[in-house]
This record gives structure tokens, C-alpha cells and sequence, in this order.
């Protein structure tokens, strides 16, 4: 397999590579490559000019605010997974990475590469919304913020236009007795999901809850019902129940190779509940 033709530019700054994007509307940004190289190869995508992201160190490292983390997008997946500072206040992040790929390729992937890729049954975009991340992308023209509810948009799209780059992922701190849970069914481990749920609970503030699921449909979506039920019972097994019912309900799987949509349906309810249980568990009293 080789992939087609097509001009390469590595720039070292930001502003270089926003100035080739701008003027190649139809160039590639290249991060990890773990999406992008494969893709190339299969010969799925044809894209004229590949901007190499990967001198521009200023992209890539973990803040850690009084009220916040910041991840630049290129910060690689095994660097984000071994940091204990970003595990200690979000370790969710932490147990969803363990199920990416092997060692190998989060040596080489990037936070922001599998965000902007999008794949509908990536670990990490479910996880995002789950976390209420808000994602800060630039161009030429100017920058902006994008909630990760409104970044995800469907199978390999994002909110991102022509042009512009994720540059970073903005995390707001959770509540002090917030607890986390994460849960997936793959054929193999570091496959794409089947099936996968990542939860946060808080008491705080009368109750928080957030389910997202990815591996099912064009993307991650959040559990809003099932949200709700979580909050409304109290946490409790029945509030589970209720839950786990309520998220399998709510997704919309297709037949594909890997599985069937009914069995998708089943598996989604319960991870769902797999990881609400863990998260529950590990919510401070």
C-alpha cells in the first residue's frame, strides 16, 4: 500500500502552520499520523499538501490550574496517561486511555488528533463530553472556543471549519467528591470500541450526572435521560436500573462487521451501568 502524492510542509511555528492551511484549503494537518497514515495508505483520502504539526512544541503539555486543565492537542496519549497531576483531578482521562490502542500507538497519537479525527467509536471524544470540555481551535483569521457538545458533529466531522486547528482542550475541575467510571467491550484490547460508557457523578449542588457513550451511531452522544434518573434516584441500584434502561434505549446502533445493532443496544446498557456503578462508588460521601 502507498499512499497518493502529495506536498509535505513541516512548519515550526503555529503561525506557519496556520498561514499553509489557509492558503491549501484542502491540506492535511498531521499530529500522531495513527488515524491519518492509514487512511493515506488506503488511499481514502487525497489531500494535496500534509502540514506536518509536529515541531511546533508550543501545541503540545498539561497545565494544571487552581480551576482548570489545559491539554495542548498535540500532547501524546502516553504522556497524558502517565501524568499525576492530570490523574489525580481527572482520572477518567487516565482509565479511557488505557483502552487506546496499545503502548506503541499512544506513544505516537495525540489528544488533539483523535479529537479532531472524530472516529465514532474513539474513546476519547466521549470522554470530552462527559468532562464538559471546551476545545480552542485557531486559524489565520482568529481564534475561538467550542463547547464539546457542539464539537463532535458526526462520523469523522467536527465543528472545525476549513482552516482552522485544534490547539487545545480546556477542562474545568470537578467537584471535590466527583467520581468516575469507564467501561468498553472490544473485540480485542485496543480496538475500537463496541461499546463503551464514561460517567461522572457529583452530589454537589443537588446532584451531577453525566453518561456518554460512543462506539454506537456517528459519534458520542451524552445519556440525558438516563442522566437524569441517575440524579433523580438518588444514585441508588434502582436509580441505576432506571439509568442503564434509559441509555440503551436511547442509542441507535446500526448493523455492521463487528456486531450487530442489537447486540451493540445490549452492550451499551451495560457498560453503562458498569461504569456508573464504579463512578458511584468512588463518588466521596
Amino acid at each position: 500500500m502507498k499512499p497518493p502524492p502529495f506536498a509535505y510542509r513541516d512548519p515550526a511555528t503555529l503561525g506557519e502552520a496556520l498561514a499553509l492551511l489557509a492558503a491549501n484549503v484542502d491540506a492535511r494537518p498531521l499530529a500522531g499520523g495513527q488515524s491519518l497514515v492509514p487512511m493515506l495508505n488506503f488511499r481514502l483520502v487525497h489531500p494535496p499538501m500534509i502540514v506536518d504539526l509536529n515541531r511546533i512544541g508550543a501545541l503540545a503539555g498539561i497545565v494544571i490550574g487552581a480551576d482548570a486543565a489545559t491539554i495542548g492537542a498535540m500532547t501524546r496519549q502516553r504522556d497524558a496517561e502517565r501524568d499525576m497531576d492530570l490523574a489525580r483531578a481527572w482520572p477518567l482521562i487516565i482509565e479511557a486511555l488505557r483502552h487506546v490502542g496499545h503502548i506503541q500507538t499512544r506513544s505516537r497519537g495525540t489528544i488533539g488528533g483523535s479529537l479532531a479525527h472524530n472516529d465514532p467509536a474513539a474513546e476519547l471524544p466521549a470522554v470530552m463530553l462527559a468532562l464538559d470540555a471546551t476545545m480552542s481551535v485557531q486559524s489565520a483569521r482568529g481564534g475561538r472556543k467550542i463547547a464539546s457538545a457542539d464539537f463532535f458533529v458526526s462520523t469523522l466531522t467536527t465543528a472545525l471549519d476549513p482552516g482552522e486547528l485544534l490547539v487545545s482542550i480546556d477542562l474545568p475541575r470537578p467537584p471535590r467528591d466527583a467520581g468516575f467510571g469507564f467501561a468498553e467491550l472490544a473485540r480485542r484490547h485496543g480496538d475500537f470500541a463496541l461499546a463503551a460508557a464514561a460517567v461522572v457523578v457529583s452530589r454537589a449542588g443537588g446532584g451531577h450526572a453525566r453518561i456518554a457513550l460512543t462506539g454506537m451511531g456517528d459519534g458520542p452522544r451524552r445519556a440525558l435521560e438516563a442522566e437524569a434518573a441517575l440524579v433523580e434516584g438518588g444514585f441508588s441500584d434502582a436509580a441505576i436500573a432506571v439509568a442503564v434502561a434509559a441509555a440503551s434505549a436511547a442509542v441507535k446502533p446500526i448493523d455492521d462487521l463487528h456486531a450487530p445493532a442489537w447486540y451493540r443496544k445490549k452492550v451499551a446498557g451495560v457498560m453503562a451501568a458498569r461504569a456508573c456503578r464504579d463512578a458511584i462508588a468512588r463518588m466521596a460521601s
